[in-house]
């Protein structure tokens, strides 16, 4: 079952990142997809804040991935490994150069986020959260939380709705 958000700006898909977050711990992975400007990084920024984590999170598109250490001062208890696929799409084999990446190696102690690896990096593990935001007109965002496998679906129902959620089974429905 789908779990659908719409969120009005980017302050609220922030701190959505950080509320989901809470649900987050060391072996997870979470794909982002969704249109350049959609809010992937925001989401990102707010998980960053909700693990507690040291650094700027800024779009990797250029450094590819990001690992940013848990801060004890901020509550940091694992740590996040950021990632964008983006160029990846360019390559020859995309996947190798995901495999050069060694993602692989830090998966188990970390939360990887990887923005535009739909297709790319599932493999890393037996489960998965995948995401995807749009943006509309009026720059409000709907994101959908779609769980593949593991413990996701019942994370996922924790994920206590505010005045800003609504929920669902199926594809984000714009009228909702």
């Amino acid at each position: 079952m789908s779990h659908v958000v719409k969120l009005s700006t980017v302050e609220d898909t922030r701190e959505f990142g950080r509320r989901l977050a809470g649900l987050l711990r060391a072996g997870d992975l979470v794909l982002l997809t969704g249109p350049l400007g959609a809010g992937k990084t925001a989401l990102t920024q707010g998980i960053g804040v909700g693990l507690g984590v040291l650094g700027d999170i800024t779009s990797p598109t250029f450094v590819i991935a990001r690992v940013h250490r848990p801060d004890p001062a901020r509550g940091g208890r694992v740590a996040l490994v950021h990632a964008d696929a983006y160029r990846l799409g360019d390559a020859t084999d995309p996947r190798a150069e995901i495999d050069d990446l060694d993602l692989d190696a830090s998966i188990d102690e970390s939360v990887t986020v990887v923005e535009w690896g739909e297709g790319l990096v599932e493999q890393l593990v037996d489960a998965h959260l995948r995401v995807r935001i749009d943006r509309r007109d009026d720059d409000t965002r709907v994101v959908e939380l779609d769980p593949v496998g593991g413990d996701w679906a019942r994370r996922l129902a924790a994920l206590h709705p505010s005045p800003l959620s609504t929920r669902g089974a199926g594809p984000a429905d714009p009228e909702r």
